[in-house]
């Protein structure tokens, strides 16, 4: 296992729509360990494959932060089929480091999501599941967490974030 390097706020490849998973290979199973073990050096709860610049539809989730092994989720061509309720809370990105918003996001999360055998399943998160679902799904779609703020907060984020990266 490895740790990636995370892509940062500005660089072009967050903003891309992420193509779909293909046929399962060992490849595929590397790089869902690289991001579990770099989402968990950086201290996240999830990372997409768009942040480590692989333009996949895939993303790995552990809300345990790597207590419960069981509590690992890898997220392959996902979709939200239901939004229920909502919920208000903090919210950071690992791409955007030293960030955090609070945000509304829904509190229960229903998607459908391939496994590696190429079969789909139904998933279901709530609470802080929910909005990690959110979150990564948005990575995968080419958006990060501050574009849901209006134009001039998120040109307060991204100073704060600038003075931020720069010491």
């Amino acid at each position: 296992m490895a740790v990636l390097p995370v892509l940062t706020w500005g660089d072009p490849r967050l903003k891309k729509n992420s193509e779909d998973v293909g046929a399962w290979t060992p490849e595929l199973e590397q790089l869902v360990a690289d991001l579990f073990e770099t989402s968990l050096h950086e201290e996240g709860v999830g990372l997409a494959a768009p942040q480590v610049g692989v333009n996949l539809n895939l993303a790995v989730i552990d809300c345990s932060c790597g207590e419960d092994p069981e509590q690992k989720l890898v997220l392959i061509n996902p979709e939200i089929t239901k939004e229920e309720g909502s919920q208000v809370g903090p919210e950071g990105c690992l791409s955007i480091p030293g960030i955090r918003e609070v945000l509304e996001r829904p509190q229960k999360v229903t998607l459908r999501n391939r496994t590696r055998d190429g079969a789909w399943e139904e998933q279901i998160g709530e609470d802080l599941k929910a909005r990690a679902f959110c979150h990564e799904i948005d990575h995968l779609r080419g958006r990060l967490f501050v574009e849901y703020f209006g134009p001039v907060k998120r040109q307060i984020l991204q100073k704060k974030y600038l003075k931020q990266a720069r010491g």
